[in-house]
């Protein structure tokens, strides 16, 4: 009779009409409104986790973080955190008096191996947003082979944990995004699915939108439910190499020479004439203006000289040089390189011509032979030296 007479203190059930009650000092609460108080906590805990405006870091805080992970490219880096925490400020303010701040996505110009992706990560992983990397290359206009532009809030969906609100906060890297570059003005007998179409297909991404796409990836069914995803609050940031952008730069800028006088500009170089990029050389490259309008913030990375390549080396918190060195640890062998081998590998680095990226290559090529034989000796300690270096890759 007394087990009868108890009731939940939240929703009112008997123990009669629920599973189980779980008593406290002065009355009882059901499994159901447990669940719920538990899932309110979860909803609250991702709000207050999530950026609000005292918590984004500052600019100088941002590029101090990035400069931990990337060398070089300072200016790029002071460009991207500036941006970044315009964008995150923008989202955490209300609207006053009609004001509403329109969002700012980038686009980063430079060589391969040249850190653009490394900083979209980078910049990710210090705001702890979601994250996702996509390739324009395999991107094509809907209903042909290929991917639909939507694929990338997929990825960024899953990469969220299929949480809405985390995904709405997130950063897209759309990569090689001068691959999907008008390829002329003439007309042509096929469609251009993967170049100005695509770009047309991204419009919709980049503005703001609302955005259907299937929970768990693959292609839309009509009995399938689907995700909506506003993307207004979500940052993109486009990369590409854009080889021989220079050159429209170049043309652009000789143009402008009139006169006896008018300086020369045959000493520039490449990075100079990168500083001097514009939406004109971008809209003859073959990026739609649409696209170029949503795209305000446009920086770029220069290449990588030897000094850089051999910094980024041993200084980086997860240099090459530290990740080797942790996975000879592992099986306690202590690995070490001297100045000349490192000189020697940047020097076969450059000749392939990858950047930073190639330096991974190299290194593989080099260490492949000890991380097969260690394991299996008794060797506690490895010198890399030239010599060595030398004996590996020639």
């Amino acid at each position: 009779m007394e087990q009868e007479e108890r009731f939940c203190s939240f929703c009112g059930k008997s123990i009669n009409e629920t599973d189980i009650l779980f008593s406290g000092n002065d009355g009882y609460i059901c499994a159901n409104c447990l669940k719920r108080c538990n899932d309110e906590l979860e909803k609250n805990s991702r709000t207050v986790n999530s950026h609000t405006l005292a918590g984004v870091p500052k600019p100088k805080e941002i590029k101090e973080f990035l400069d931990k992970y990337v060398i070089g490219q300072d200016k790029v880096k002071e460009r991207i955190s500036v941006a970044v925490y315009n964008h995150y400020k923008r989202i955490n303010t209300e609207t006053e008096n009609d004001v509403e701040i329109d969002k700012s996505n980038i686009l980063v110009v430079g060589p391969t191996g040249s850190g653009k992706t490394l900083i979209a990560k980078t910049v990710a992983k210090l705001l702890n947003v979601p994250f996702t990397i996509g390739d324009a290359t395999v991107l094509t206009e809907a209903g042909y082979v290929g991917e639909d532009v939507e694929s990338l809030l997929v990825n960024l969906y899953q990469a969220a944990d299929y949480d809405v609100e985390k995904t709405e906060r997130g950063i897209v890297f759309i990569d090689e995004i001068d691959k999907i570059a008008r390829k002329g003005d003439n007309a042509s007998i096929s469609r251009d699915v993967s170049g100005e179409g695509v770009q047309q297909g991204l419009l919709k991404l980049l503005e703001g939108s609302i955005v259907s796409i299937p929970p768990k990836g693959g292609r839309k069914h009509p009995d399938t439910p689907l995700v909506k995803i506003n993307t207004k609050n979500i940052l993109f940031i486009c990369g590409g190499a854009f080889v021989g952008i220079e050159d429209k730069v170049k043309n652009r800028c000789n143009k402008q020479i009139i006169g006896f006088n008018s300086p020369t500009k045959n000493d520039l170089d490449e990075t100079d004439y990168l500083d001097m990029l514009n939406p004109i050389d971008l809209k003859s490259f073959g990026l739609i203006p649409e696209i170029i309008g949503r795209l305000p913030i446009i920086t770029h990375t220069n290449e990588l000289d030897r000094n850089a390549l051999i910094k980024i080396l041993k200084e980086p918190k997860n240099a090459l040089i530290k990740q080797y060195k942790k996975l000879f640890s592992l099986d306690n062998v202590n690995l070490e390189f001297t100045d000349e081998a490192l000189e020697y590998i940047v020097d076969k680095t450059l000749e392939y011509k990858l950047g930073a990226r190639g330096l991974r290559n190299v290194m593989e090529d080099i260490m492949n032979s000890a991380m097969f034989n260690s394991p299996s000796s008794d060797v506690k300690e490895i010198i890399v030296d030239i010599d060595y270096v030398k004996n590996q890759i020639g």
